[in-house]
C-alpha cells in the first residue's frame, strides 16, 4: 500500500532536515538525483515537507554533470552556513578527479565541527577521506578506486557494501546504490514502513513485469506459494465486483481456512483485510489521478454505498476521500 497514513505510522520529525549536496565537476547525474530522488518523494508523500535540499557548488555557479548538463546550485561555499545543517553529501562520478581543495577541506571540517552527517556518492567519499574525517569508519567506494583508498587512507575502513551507514557518515558505491543509501537514511528519521512505500514508488519497475504498487513488496517474495499468487492475483483483477473470500479459495483450489493461514503467514493479514486494503488503495490512486466523482470512484472499487467507502477510507488514510483529493488540487 503506497504510503499516506496517521501520524502515528510515520510521527513527525521535530524539524525539517537540511541536506546539502556538494556537485563537484563531472559528478555522476544519476547517484545525485538517485539521492534527491528519495527526498523529494518523501517530502510528496508525508503531510509536512521533511526535507530542505540545497544544491552547492564551490564558486555558486552551474556545475557540468558527467552527461553533459549544466546543473544550476543554490550557493556557494561561502554562503553555506555549515552549521545549520543536518546532512552534507559529496557527489562524485566516474569522471570525478579525486583532488580536494583548501575550500573544500574548510567546509568538510566545518561541518564537522557542527556535528553534521558528512556522506559521499560514487567516489565522493574520498574528499571526506582527505579531510582526515573518514578515519576510524567504514564506507563505500566504487571499486575502481578501492586500491587507492586502501592505500592511501590506511585507517578508512573500505567496504564491499554497495552502500553503508556508519555513525554520522553515509557512502554508496555507484549511481544504483544512492537511492538505496538515502532510503536508509529517511528509515532511521522516519521508520521502515514509510522508507518501504517510498522504495515500492521508485522501484517496482525493476522486476520483470511492472504491478500495482500495492503488492510489489508482497509479490517480489520468491517463497510464495502458487495458491496465494493465484489468490493475489484474483483480487487485483476483481476490484470493482470484489470475489468473496469463499470464491477466491474455491479459484485456488483450497480451503478457505488454508487461505487464511497462507495470508497469515505470508502477508500478515487476513484476506479479507488485504483485500480491503487493496481497493481502498486503488480508490486512492483514482482520487489522486483522476477527476471522476466521489460516487463513481467508490462504485470502480466495489463498495455499494458512498457512506461505507468514506468511512472505510478515512479509517485506513486518517483523512476523508474529499480532503485527499483537496490536498492535489
Amino acid at each position: 500500500m503506497a504510503y499516506f497514513g496517521p501520524e502515528t505510522c510515520c510521527p513527525p520529525l521535530p524539524q525539517v532536515k537540511r541536506i546539502a549536496f556538494v556537485l563537484v565537476e563531472h559528478f555522476s547525474m544519476m547517484a545525485f538525483t538517485g539521492a534527491v530522488d528519495a527526498l523529494v518523494t518523501a517530502n510528496l508523500m508525508h503531510p509536512a515537507t521533511l526535507y530542505e535540499i540545497l544544491v552547492v557548488s564551490s564558486e555558486g555557479e552551474p556545475v557540468l554533470s558527467d552527461l553533459g548538463i549544466d546543473i544550476p546550485v543554490d550557493c556557494q561555499f561561502s554562503q553555506l552556513g555549515e552549521h545549520r545543517l543536518d546532512t552534507l553529501i559529496i557527489c562524485g562520478g566516474y569522471r570525478v578527479r579525486p583532488r580536494s581543495t583548501p575550500a573544500m577541506r574548510t567546509m568538510l571540517r566545518t561541518a564537522n565541527t557542527s556535528g553534521v552527517i558528512l556522506g559521499g556518492l560514487w567516489n565522493g567519499a574520498y574528499f571526506l577521506a582527505e579531510a582526515g574525517l573518514l578515519n576510524g569508519y567504514e564506507c563505500a567506494y566504487h571499486p575502481d578506486g578501492r586500491a587507492i583508498m586502501s592505500e592511501d587512507f590506511p585507517k578508512v575502513s573500505i567496504s564491499n557494501h554497495s552502500y553503508v551507514l556508519d555513525r554520522d557518515r553515509i557512502s554508496c558505491a555507484g549511481a544504483s546504490s544512492s537511492l538505496g543509501m538515502m532510503l536508509a537514511l529517511v528509515k532511521k528519521d522516519c521508520g521502515e514502513i514509510f522508507a518501504n512505500a517510498i522504495e515500492e514508488v521508485l522501484s517496482c519497475d525493476k522486476m520483470m513485469e511492472v504491478i500495482d504498487v500495492s503488492v510489489t513488496s508482497i509479490d517480489c517474495n520468491p517463497t510464495l506459494p502458487q495458491t496465494l499468487k493465484t489468490s493475489l492475483e484474483l483480487m487485483r483483477n476483481n476490484i470493482d465486483e470484489p470475489l468473496s473470500i469463499l470464491e477466491i479459495a474455491n479459484c485456488a483450489c483450497i480451503s478457505r481456512r488454508q487461505l487464511e493461514r497462507l495470508f497469515c503467514c505470508y502477508v500478515n493479514a487476513s484476506p479479507s483485510r488485504y483485500y480491503l486494503e487493496l481497493r481502498l488503495t486503488h480508490a486512492r490512486q483514482l482520487l489522486q489521478q483522476t477527476n471522476k466523482p466521489i460516487a463513481d470512484i467508490a462504485v470502480a472499487t466495489g463498495f455499494v454505498s458512498i457512506s461505507h467507502f468514506r468511512r472505510c477510507f478515512h479509517q485506513l488514510f486518517d483523512v476523508s476521500p474529499a480532503r485527499f483529493r483537496k490536498g492535489f488540487l
